[in-house]
């Protein structure tokens, strides 16, 4: 069997140009990085801004599990088969990190005959957006460190800093860290801290803004520090907008690739789903709903984390109304949430798939919450039987959604025909309704429990003492309108990664809240998740190579 990055290899590649001209993108629109990718030209934006929209098709999926799932893979394979269908259409997804790549995960291009390319490309420095979005990060933080060292102006109180410096890699030594050691000129001995690249404010910022000069307000906005006062210290205050949104010129801009069958796809943003915000940039989906008739985008992790957050963060804030959900489950990831070894799942077990299913069910009434319309589709494996498809399908249908087999991992487009013909019907018989679960006048306590018991299943949430003094400080300061982040698990509804299938008699404790005044969003951490991730004890960095001729290898 081949590897995702042998079949991706082999496929020959169309000129970017070309696959921009299945679009009406000139060639003199694009911004080229190569043969085979470009950046959408802003003065192209602006001459489709007045098309009319496609229909968008967010793809979600249930809990991740070991089994795997295949959200991205049915992403692409989804856009290629209404290609095959001779539908205008455009995959829009987030960027993958360097960190996961060379650490469990792996890439995020898809996988077999569903991926995007040049693979290879997209999950190591691809067009420099995220190196871009580290400078910015980190030249904030050098000017607080300097405007605190050259005299203190703006009475930061050291010990309330809040801006963090970033990485795009996993390295748990880099959570907790002392800066300025050395000599008075090296600089304010202080504990500091680094988070993921894509757990940055200004990675969400850039995914959340609209334009130049939205993104420069929202750069604005940043609070890095409070004064001795307790008055918030923003990046505006350390006059950092102009020379940040310098480094994030060509970021902002949307990246074009393509499938291995030469769908156009708008790759850009890349924040974890966890820990962030967890979708592509409002800018890459708003031009997609003006380049095509059906835009297919993806949310990160499960329902519960990525889909929720698409929903109630980047759709309230955006204007954005999906008009279909397309939820990927697999009946290894099922059975897997029944109980059984990872080693095991290749056998038949319908008692397993029974009580793993459940995982499924939560998910659907998650987002038939939100009031649009839900298609389920499995993920199709070799070992998957008869029955045990049959009991999903009409599982599914018995609760009023949809549901097709896709099989676009083994046979690209056309394994995912079925799926988007189910898709296509959806969409012609049902309306979407769609609105957020939670309204912005709720406080943050109110929307933070909302989430954790209609969408989690919690009975209550536990506050730490230091989360309940955060609460109250942020609302003091008139942030309690904004939409809550909530950080968690992405292996459980619950925030304990342990308890699979649909867990109940939980309670979510939050231990830390602080606000992404830029992002406009109060992120909440839960559990014990991590802002800064570490590598395995065998990285997939070990595996990872590349030959006299430039050719890599290992990457999957």
């Amino acid at each position: 069997m081949k590897s995702d990055i042998e079949i991706a290899q082999e496929c020959t590649m169309a000129p970017i140009t070309e696959v921009a001209g299945k679009l009406g993108i000139e060639a003199d629109e694009l911004e080229l990085y190569g043969k085979y990718k470009a950046k959408i030209s802003d003065e192209y934006l602006d001459k489709i801004k007045n098309n009319p929209n496609g229909k968008l098709i967010l793809v979600t999926a249930i809990n991740p599990t070991p089994a795997g799932e295949g959200k991205t893979t049915t992403t692409v394979g989804l856009g290629e088969a209404f290609a095959k269908l001779d539908k205008k259409a455009i995959i829009a997804l987030r960027e993958p990190s360097l960190g996961p790549c060379f650490g469990i995960k792996g890439g995020a291009a898809g996988g077999g005959y569903a991926q995007v390319v040049p693979m290879e490309d997209l999950n190591l420095h691809f067009t420099g957006d995220f190196h871009a979005i580290t400078s910015a990060n980190n030249l904030l933080a050098a000017l607080l460190d300097n405007h605190i060292h050259q005299g203190n102006e703006l009475g930061i109180d050291t010990r309330q800093i809040v801006w963090k410096r970033c990485l795009d890699m996993n390295d748990r030594a880099l959570r907790n860290i002392v800066v300025g050691l050395g000599n008075k000129a090296d600089g304010f001995v202080r504990e500091d801290h680094f988070v993921i690249t894509v757990a940055s404010e200004i990675m969400a910022i850039l995914c959340l803004a609209d334009d130049m000069e939205d993104l420069k307000k929202r750069l604005g906005r940043i609070v890095v520090a409070y004064n001795y006062e307790g008055k918030p210290v923003t990046a505006a205050d350390l006059n950092a907008v102009g020379s940040m949104a310098a480094l994030l010129k060509d970021a902002l801009k949307p990246n074009l690739i393509q499938t291995l069958e030469h769908t156009p796809a708008l790759v850009h943003g890349g924040p974890f789903a966890n820990i962030a915000h967890g979708c592509n940039s409002v800018r890459a989906t708003k031009a997609a709903l003006k380049m095509a008739d059906y835009i297919i985008t993806e949310a990160g992790f499960g329902a519960d984390l990525g889909a929720e957050k698409f929903l109630d963060i980047k759709c309230r804030m955006a204007g954005l109304k999906p008009d279909a959900i397309v939820l990927v489950a697999t009946i290894r990831a099922l059975k897997y949430n029944g109980g059984v070894a990872k080693e095991d799942l290749s056998a038949e077990n319908l008692d397993a798939l029974k009580k793993g299913i459940v995982n499924l069910e939560k998910h659907i009434e998650n987002l038939q919450n939100y009031n649009v319309p839900v298609v389920v589709t499995l993920n199709s494996f070799v070992t998957d039987t008869k029955a045990e498809t049959d009991f999903v399908r009409d599982f599914c249908v018995e609760r009023g959604c949809d549901f097709a087999l896709s099989e676009v991992w083994e046979k690209g487009g056309e394994g995912g025909i079925a799926l988007a013909k189910e898709v296509l019907k959806t969409l012609e018989t049902k309306e979407s309704h769609f609105a957020p679960i939670y309204a912005d006048e709720l406080s943050i306590t109110q929307k933070i429990e909302k989430v954790a018991k209609t969408i989690y299943g919690a009975d209550g949430v536990n506050y730490s003492d230091n989360a309940k003094k955060q609460i109250k400080t942020i609302t003091d300061l008139g942030f309690g309108n904004l939409p809550v982040c909530i950080a968690k698990t992405q292996y459980s509804l619950s925030d304990d990664p342990k308890k699979l299938g649909r867990p109940s008699g939980f309670n979510i404790d939050v231990r830390d809240v602080y606000v992404s005044a830029g992002a406009g969003f109060v992120v909440v951490i839960t559990g014990t998740i991590m802002t800064m991730p570490g590598l395995p004890k065998k990285p997939a960095a070990f595996g990872i190579d590349v030959n006299e001729e430039g050719k890599i290898s290992g990457l999957f």
